[in-house]
């Protein structure tokens, strides 16, 4: 009786040969893939750029928290810089020192006038004995500048605040930068202090007299 199925086909098989080919074709596609995805990840990381700059304005709570609000500002951390005393500490000894902040940023979101706009209507540059309710040299206000360009930018601005205000003394100083020492250890309370006691905080700025002041001298322009 016949066959009723037709013969299927036989297909030779592959070599061994050929196979490892293959296989090694594919491992080759596989690890440019993973470098063109590793090269895309880097150009990526590459093109994020970070600047910082030292501001200080009296009580570094406050200016941690106004600087925080900024589009562009990634970072803000609480610390002194200015002194010839190396490693200051809050409760220790800082003499010498200012308090302030290390204020990191992106350029291509906020530029460094704008954060040096923005610092002004936050301090009170007639005060050369602190500021609002916190006297003593840790509480003066001063810009520090890294290089030539910003020390440029800092004088550009500080003369625009003096031709506002020609019958008023402008104290703020404009410093080179120095090591800026950040809080930390057993005082690192003191970073985002804000946002870990925010009703000591408000009690804090509000018997200050901080924003009422701020608003006495810049009106509108008051960020609070």
């Amino acid at each position: 009786m016949p066959d009723c199925y037709p013969e299927r086909r036989r297909y030779p098989a592959v070599p061994d040969v050929q196979q490892k080919d293959i296989h090694q074709e594919r491992e080759i596609v596989k690890n440019r893939l993973t470098l063109l995805v590793l090269a895309g990840l880097f150009a990526y990381a590459g093109s994020v750029t970070a600047d910082k700059t030292i501001l200080a304005g009296g009580c570094f709570w406050c200016m941690e928290s106004d600087f925080e609000k900024l589009d562009g500002v990634t970072d803000v951390v609480s610390g002194f810089t200015g002194g010839s005393l190396k490693n200051p500490t809050y409760n220790g000894d800082h003499t010498g020192h200012y308090e302030a902040v290390e204020i990191t940023y992106d350029p291509d979101k906020i530029s460094y006038e704008s954060l040096l706009d923005y610092y002004w209507v936050n301090i009170d540059p007639f005060d050369d004995r602190g500021q609002f309710c916190d006297k003593g040299h840790s509480y003066l206000s001063a810009i520090f500048v890294a290089n030539e360009k910003e020390r440029s930018l800092a004088e550009q601005s500080k003369k625009r605040v003096i031709e506002q205000f020609p019958d008023k003394k402008v104290v703020t100083p404009i410093l080179n930068a120095s090591t800026f020492y950040p809080i930390k250890g057993k005082e690192s309370y003191h970073q985002d202090y804000y946002k870990k006691n925010p009703i000591r905080y408000r009690f804090y700025r509000l018997n200050c007299g901080r924003d009422s002041r701020l608003k006495e001298i810049w009106g509108e322009r008051a960020t609070h």
